[in-house]
């Protein structure tokens, strides 16, 4: 912990996973390079003797978003299901205990406090900015609400909402202004925890709800089916033939090894007609969607499932106040745990922070990322520092986008095809103010983008780059927004740390995603 002020190497507030593992990375490189560790600071808003790792830790957010490797590549390329992380990444889930998809919230925070250190990396929590002093263009220091000052040569911004960036002057577009809605935001969740309810459970009631349900002649089924509509028949409808597949077939929730997909709407259903609420996002401001599971150690369930309907400034006043849930929030989630309960849940824990997805985009990057790009292949093979692959997820829906499509003259859908793209870090960097990176969801992010750049497993990967990038940047006197996705790329390869790169150019697509998002002024970009 720290006792007094010092001067710092490389600065990082915000101690999402992402933000962390740029941490040490930064504090590995440069003992790599020195032979003794630099001075490296991880400062947070958050409780950090409550659990380090942001929403994936305090937020319990335990089912991990992991890249999505197509089979073709996988037998082609012969890799694994999940392709080939950044090795920082791979080596976290190591030690956190992650067989595939399931975070133990606990295990995590004690492979990043090891981690940490380690790397000798100083910890400080609970921090508010009260300001940030520059020397020209670049960041020289954070003064914190309690009046002490912390100098650094670089800085890493790991916050959903940009916070260090806007505090040093840093142009930020709010929701999804990209397309030209301010207002719009994807929705927060409230992460919850179960124990006394198996898988087996679950499935048994699963199937029970799915069997009534779609059942017209159980009239009682169907009484709760329109209470959970809002005495709506044609939602009832809709509910209906979303419970069944092309083929007829019930659609049952999917057991992994260590996950549970839930693909229907039968338990939202079951829940919303005990609530006495319409399950219809974002109309209902908090629903029970189908849910992704982790299951964890002593038949636990990790549940990602509960959403609450947000706009671009109320997720900015979450960032803000450390993504507290509201007393709003709070109260649903206290309905949820009766209902739980009713079902055979033994306890009920949520998190104590919310998994905030998205909160607008800083501007004045290095190189922006669109969704074009990302479809396009990203960065060039031989710059590459890791592949990803995953789909455009707007999880809730972004408010007003297909209209706003529509009014443009686009008339073919939004659905558009999953990337598989090359990383770089360029999009991280910010061209004014040049010792600064934004390594989150907030990273200069344009179009579709953000929808796939704000999944952890990416932004490790940019956030092991920056690491390695801004002790390159001290070490040669040199500005962070001026280290090339080269030199970081070099770095890599001398220390057998390069992972797997096939990124894949799909031109028609990218074609395609490049006319919608140009359909957009972008004037704006710095």
């Amino acid at each position: 912990m720290v006792s007094n002020v010092g001067v710092y190497d490389v600065i990082c507030f915000g101690d999402e996973v992402p933000g962390v593992l740029a941490a040490i990375s930064a504090a590995r490189e440069y003992r790599r390079r020195t032979n003794r560790y630099p001075r490296v600071l991880l400062m947070s808003k958050g409780s950090l003797q409550e659990g380090i790792g942001g929403h994936l830790v305090r937020g319990r957010l335990s089912y991990l978003d992991r890249s999505q490797i197509s089979l073709e590549i996988q037998k082609s390329l012969g890799i694994e299901t999940f392709g080939s992380p950044a090795a920082i990444y791979k080596e976290f889930l190591q030690k956190s205990g992650v067989i595939w998809i399931a975070l133990d919230p606990q295990k995590a925070h004690a492979a990043l406090q090891q981690m940490l250190s380690q790397a000798q990396v100083d910890i400080l929590s609970r921090v508010e900015i009260k300001s940030v002093s520059k020397q020209g263009k670049k960041i020289a220091s954070i003064t914190t609400s309690k009046g002490t000052i912390y100098t650094g040569k670089q800085f890493i911004d790991a916050t959903v909402n940009g916070e260090l960036a806007q505090a040093a002057g840093v142009n930020k577009l709010k929701g999804f202004e990209t397309f030209g809605l301010p207002y719009s935001e994807l929705p927060v969740t409230l992460i919850f925890e179960t124990a006394g309810l198996s898988p087996k459970t679950l499935k048994e009631l699963d199937y029970t709800y799915l069997k009534r349900f779609t059942n017209i002649a159980d009239l009682e089924a169907q009484r709760f089916l329109l209470h959970a509509a809002g005495m709506d028949a044609k939602l009832v409808e809709e509910l209906r033939m979303e419970m069944v597949d092309t083929r007829g077939n019930l659609k049952t929730l999917w057991a992994g090894t260590d996950y549970i997909d839930v693909r229907s709407p039968a338990l939202s259903a079951s829940y919303h007609s005990f609530r006495g609420t319409r399950l219809l996002f974002p109309q209902t401001s908090a629903v029970l969607d189908e849910g992704n599971i982790a299951i964890l150690p002593g038949e636990r369930l990790s549940w990602n499932a509960l959403l609450f309907a947000v706009n671009s400034s109320e997720a900015e006043a979450l960032a803000n106040s450390g993504g507290k849930p509201t007393p709003r929030m709070l109260q649903e989630m206290s309905f949820l745990t009766t209902w739980l309960k009713s079902l055979g849940a033994t306890s009920v824990i949520s998190g104590s922070e919310l998994y905030i997805r998205h909160a607008g985009n800083i501007t004045g990057v290095v190189e922006p990322l669109t969704g074009a790009q990302m479809l396009f292949g990203g960065v060039p093979a031989n710059e590459a520092l890791a592949t990803f692959s995953y789909h455009f997820d707007i999880r809730g829906g972004i408010v007003g986008i297909e209209e706003t499509a529509n009014n443009k003259g686009w008339l073919k859908n939004l659905n558009f095809q999953r990337p598989t793209f090359n990383i770089g870090i360029r999009h991280a960097l910010v061209k004014n103010v040049p010792n600064l990176a934004v390594v989150s969801p907030c990273s200069g992010f344009e179009g579709f983008a953000c929808s796939v750049g704000r999944i952890v497993e990416f932004n490790v990967a940019v956030g092991q780059g920056v690491g390695i990038a801004a002790i390159h940047a001290i070490l040669t006197n040199k500005n962070l927004a001026d280290v090339s996705n080269g030199e970081v790329r070099q770095v890599l390869v001398a220390t057998n740390q390069l992972p797997k790169i096939f990124g894949v150019a799909n031109n028609s697509e990218g074609t395609l995603m490049a006319q919608f998002e140009g359909l957009f002024d972008s004037s704006y970009i710095a």
